[in-house]
């Protein structure tokens, strides 16, 4: 049975990010899982706007250095985003109504035969293009 869990990036950056608080834990953890499981995938465009999100737009930002090892560490995790992606996403944008940049995050998931995305940003318990929607922050907002 395929159990791979595709993470997109607000649940990478919450394990990074130490003033989320609760969803600091329940992101650190739910990594710690998919990891010992391996299980765990995600793209190279959650690798990107991890990068930039942690180094300039949270509050206390992390070093280059430190961001530059988390996604060196997570690129064993990474499905690479290809034109094919990219058209896959189109078609999701218009079936499902979502904006382009989470339809091919869904797209990407798609590729890496993931059976759940783990996102803050799309709708929990929603089915998109046949893969579940779950929101790992639900208890902790």
């Amino acid at each position: 049975m395929n159990d791979r869990t595709f993470v997109d990036t607000n649940v990478l950056i919450y394990a990074h990010d130490v003033d989320a608080k609760a969803r600091h834990e329940t992101a650190k953890s739910v990594l710690r899982e998919l990891w010992s499981e391996r299980t765990g995938v995600l793209s190279t465009q959650v690798l990107k706007e991890f990068y930039v999100n942690v180094t300039r737009k949270i509050p206390n930002p992390i070093s280059k250095d430190s961001a530059r090892t988390v996604v060196n560490n997570y690129a064993v995790w990474c499905v690479d985003t290809t034109p094919a992606e990219i058209s896959m996403a189109f078609q999701i944008e218009d079936a499902s109504k979502i904006g382009f940049w989470d339809a091919l995050i869904v797209a990407s998931a798609l590729k890496s035969g993931a059976v759940r995305i783990l996102s803050e940003d799309l709708n929990a318990g929603q089915m998109i293009a046949g893969i579940f929607i779950e929101n790992p922050f639900v208890s902790t907002r």
